[in-house]
């Protein structure tokens, strides 16, 4: 009886398997192999408290332009040649304007600045009303609440704080008096002391006085910064998803400390499949649609008159208060709802 064959050898059964020592390698090979066996590390998560790098190039603009403007204004001829009047925080008017844009009649002025909050407005509900992003009430609803916060703000710092706004009552603690109309007052009942603070407070101008003295916020920084950078959030989140433009992620502290990305809200929800499907469909431009390119045209028109404001209108100390205050208002409003789940829970965040 025959044996049975011998196994077939490995020499004789496909290619032959050796060991390589790492010292025959040439260079070239090893940082092939190495780079083929490292391990993947996903990018460090951004801190809560702090804004995104997108979002921090973005409100770095404000300065920029605060910064250049003051610049311009030293350095420029016209403008240095022209008086500065402190009380009516502008240079001269009329035919010595140093430019057109330093006239406080400037249809730009007029028409927009001094209306300006009423365009934020309409540009933000056009365009939360007719993006395809933005499809149920919850969001809608959301995106309203952080209007009407934001709008508080404003209404506080220009309008009305229980009484005279934050402005103009920072303006009379900081010593600012009602110029021309004080003698007026001094001869009314010394008694009446409420009939007093709404004058000097809020009737000042309107009663042809003018404020003298202390520390006046400069109202138009502080309205063109607090409008263009909400639509920029509002817009610019639901946008870059809408395209997978908006390659980062916010963070958010979880009800349970954890420390995770802003999608994991929404990933468990049914709509969250079909955004899914519908994403990344056009350019950015498209993704825009008439709401969010109304509000880019916005945003343009505020960049450059905070531009004009910063070369021609308020000191520097004016100006930058008015940045300040409205820095703090959208802190609390796209920030810290990332660190407070409760507080998120109401007023949501942009795009989510």
């Amino acid at each position: 009886m025959d044996s049975p064959p011998p196994p077939p050898s490995s020499s004789s059964s496909g290619p032959s398997r050796r060991h390589v020592s790492p010292s025959s390698l040439s260079p070239s090979q090893k940082v092939h192999i190495s780079s083929s066996t490292t391990t993947r590390t996903a990018p460090p998560r951004n801190n809560p408290l702090l804004p995104t790098p997108t979002e921090l190039a973005l409100l770095s603009i404000y300065p920029i332009l605060l910064i250049f403007g003051t610049l311009f204004a030293v350095l420029s001829p016209d403008v240095q040649a022209s008086t500065y009047n402190p009380v009516t925080q502008s240079h001269d008017q009329g035919s010595l304007s140093p430019s057109y844009f330093a006239r406080k009649n400037n249809l730009f002025n007029v028409l927009f600045v001094k209306r300006g909050w009423g365009w934020i407005t309409f540009s933000f509900f056009l365009f939360v009303f007719t993006h395809p992003a933005l499809k149920t009430a919850a969001q809608k609803s959301r995106a309203t609440i952080r209007w009407a916060v934001v709008t508080a703000w404003w209404v506080f710092v220009t309008q009305w704080f229980f009484g005279p706004a934050i402005i103009d009552r920072g303006f009379r603690f900081t010593g600012g008096k009602c110029q021309v109309k004080m003698a007026e007052i001094a001869e009314a009942d010394a008694g009446d002391l409420g009939v007093k603070e709404v004058f000097t407070a809020a009737a000042c101008k309107s009663a042809g006085g003018r404020w003298s003295g202390g520390h006046d916020i400069s109202g138009h920084v502080f309205l063109l910064v607090l409008g263009s950078c909400f639509l920029l959030q509002e817009v610019g989140w639901v946008v870059g998803r809408w395209v997978r433009y908006v390659k980062e992620e916010r963070t958010v502290v979880m009800a349970d400390g954890a420390v995770k990305g802003a999608m994991v809200e929404v990933e468990r929800e049914v709509r969250y499949q079909q955004e899914q499907e519908d994403m990344g469909r056009g350019t950015v431009m498209e993704g825009l649609g008439h709401g969010g390119k109304m509000a880019v045209a916005v945003v343009g028109l505020c960049a450059w008159m905070l531009l004009m404001t910063a070369i021609y209108f308020h000191t520097w100390f004016e100006k930058l208060t008015g940045l300040l205050v409205a820095l703090t208002a959208l802190y609390v409003t796209y920030i810290l709802p990332r660190n407070v789940p409760a507080l998120r829970s109401i007023i949501g965040l942009p795009g989510i």
